[in-house]
């Protein structure tokens, strides 16, 4: 079945925890004893309605205190036609990091804009960073149309407002949905009360919108994540290499480019869940065995021979600084790209984005919590890669602080 992966995003008191819930309640996707719970806990909010639909979302006591979202909650659900998750992201700009995390490797941002106060900075905030991720489709969701009568015209000046600002995004694909999720209009079924409206409520949009990242289609990639060596009596000469392919599909006898190395070699047998296939898809964990005898190590990057990939020392990318203490000239820092972890440094920090407008400034070299900066990296070992726009895989990494050990900034290859 396929999986579709959304996040929502807007300001604070939008109503995206309630629009999740709503789509989650009205589609009776929740469990009888997860809405027993919900009910009984909803009594304390103080909410007029007998359940609090919020609550299925702000998983953090500390949320629920204060009445706002500030980690990334994930939640689960399925209908008849798709998979879903779905992040529920902060809608503060000091949480601007959190977003980031939340809007990578997703398909789909839901944008909510509350319709009494139309486009505002953080609606413009939150398309950038998803034009910076690469989501490839952003639904507009035009919240809290029982506040403004319904008004057609509302509607309709949010639509031409944000069209205006989106151009210069150069975002793929932009679609608008009216909705109130207080009330349930227009969320899985469609609203009496909006009767010029002739599009999809947002359920039936979510069954229905088109996958376009799908890595399936993309040339193929595949990282060694361990290499399998048991040395026994009966598995004396076994060598495999285990990981996850990235994107695209690898069969039994294709010739393969080795990076960063740049070796060639065959592929000798693909074994999946123990058992010998001749194919294997994107998604799929698997074990490689290749027919020469040759260097492989963990991080280990296999390209077809007709297919490119770029395997260089230095690289620019746009980063999203995620630590409290701000970046160091010299950090000493790891690069972390899915099983590929190396020395780093940021050799230039080249100009700050100004998220609001997306200009770009020029840059004093420094890096501050939840900014988004054009970089210089230099790595110690050669990495291999894509650029972001062309595989999110291969094209994002992490920054870890080689002292501390926490994630200090998330990047984009460009």
């Amino acid at each position: 079945m396929e999986l579709l992966r959304f996040f929502t995003a807007g300001n604070v008191d939008d109503g995206k925890s309630t629009l999740i819930g709503r789509l989650l309640y009205d589609s009776k996707s929740i469990s009888t004893d997860i809405l027993e719970t919900l009910t009984k806990q909803s009594k304390s909010t103080g909410v007029d309605a007998d359940i609090d639909l919020a609550l299925l979302t702000d998983g953090l006591r500390a949320e629920r205190e204060q009445g706002i979202t500030i980690d990334v909650a994930y939640k689960y659900f399925t209908t008849d036609k798709r998979k879903f998750i779905i992040a529920d992201t902060p809608g503060h700009v000091q949480y601007t990091r959190n977003m980031f995390t939340g809007a990578s490797n997703t398909d789909l941002a839901i944008i909510l804009v509350d319709a009494r106060h139309g486009i505002t900075e953080q609606t413009r905030r939150h398309s950038i960073i998803s034009n910076i991720v690469g989501i490839p489709h952003v639904l507009v969701c035009i919240n809290k149309m029982d506040l403004v009568n319904y008004d057609e015209k509302v509607y309709e000046q949010i639509k031409q407002d944000y069209e205006k600002f989106a151009q210069s995004l150069n975002l793929k694909k932009v679609s608008y949905i009216p909705t109130s999720a207080l009330t349930g209009d227009n969320v899985v079924k469609h609203s009496e009360n909006l009767p010029w409206y002739e599009g999809p409520s947002l359920f039936e949009f979510l069954e229905n919108v088109e996958i376009e990242q799908d890595f399936k289609t993309q040339e193929a990639r595949f990282q060694v994540q361990y290499v399998i060596r048991p040395q026994t009596e009966e598995l004396h000469d076994y060598r495999g290499y285990a990981g996850s392919v990235l994107s695209g599909s690898f069969k039994k006898g294709d010739k393969i480019a080795v990076h960063p190395v740049d070796l060639i070699t065959t592929i000798e047998k693909i074994e999946k869940f123990g058992k010998e296939v001749d194919e294997a898809h994107a998604g799929e964990p698997i074990i490689i065995h290749v027919s020469d005898e040759i260097d492989i190590s963990r991080g280990t990057t296999f390209v077809p021979l007709n297919e490119s990939i770029q395997s260089e020392k230095t690289f620019e990318a746009i980063v999203c600084w995620m630590d409290n203490k701000s970046f160091q000239p010299g950090q000493k820092l790891l690069l972390q790209q899915n099983s590929f972890r190396t020395k780093a440094v940021i050799k230039e920090v080249d100009n700050k984005i100004n998220i609001y407008n997306y200009t770009t400034e020029e840059s004093d070299g420094t890096l501050h919590l939840n900014d988004f900066c054009k970089v210089t990296i230099k790595t110690a070992e050669t990495i291999s890669f894509d650029e972001y726009a062309n595989n999110r895989k291969t094209g994002s990494f992490i920054l870890i602080n080689e002292n501390t050990n926490n994630t200090v900034a998330a990047g984009v290859i460009n």
